[in-house]
């Protein structure tokens, strides 16, 4: 199976978003740019394999303070409420990630770069992830039972119940 794995997952309030989370006092540290670029450097120092999740428009933005090496995976919305003089709606999020394992030789699932699903509905926090986002970044990442996995900003908890269920798509 391979040398275990340090992994993780941050979900931080997307760049601008910060007001949407009055509930956490430090949710407008989000708004700064310089906030998000730490957070990738210290997932890049104390993990084998990260991913990170952003808005399109930020993308521009923070993909240049990523550490080199990063790839980008896409989860589209097959459904999207389209808002009040919002001429082209918000369909997709980019993913900024890192895999653990480049290979499936330890048994990690070989997946896509992208994932069409449904958000999730009435979690009670802002941008909750359904489970299949979990499980398509736990396969991201070539996450295999035995690895370690961190999410950074646990919100709902989906990806713990996600781990628990030990379900990889």
């Amino acid at each position: 199976m391979g040398t275990p794995k340090r992994l993780a997952y941050a979900d931080p309030p997307y760049l601008g978003c910060g007001k949407l989370y009055p509930e956490h006092p430090d949710a407008l540290r989000w708004d700064d740019p310089t906030e998000h670029r730490l957070l990738m450097l210290e997932l890049e120092r104390d993990y084998d394999g990260w991913a990170y999740s952003l808005t399109s428009t930020s993308l521009a933005v923070l993909l240049p303070l990523a550490p080199p090496g990063v790839r980008i995976a896409a989860w589209v919305k097959p459904f999207a409420a389209f808002k009040r003089n919002v001429r082209c709606a918000y369909t997709w999020e980019p993913v900024i990630f890192k895999p653990g394992r480049d290979s499936s030789r330890d048994g990690a699932p070989v997946t896509r770069d992208h994932l069409s699903a449904p958000i999730a509905l009435r979690r009670g926090l802002t941008g909750a992830k359904p489970e299949a986002f979990c499980q398509w970044v736990l396969n991201l990442l070539g996450w295999i039972p035995g690895d370690e996995m961190t999410d950074v900003f646990p919100g709902t908890g989906v990806m713990a119940r996600t781990l628990d269920q030990g379900a990889l798509i």
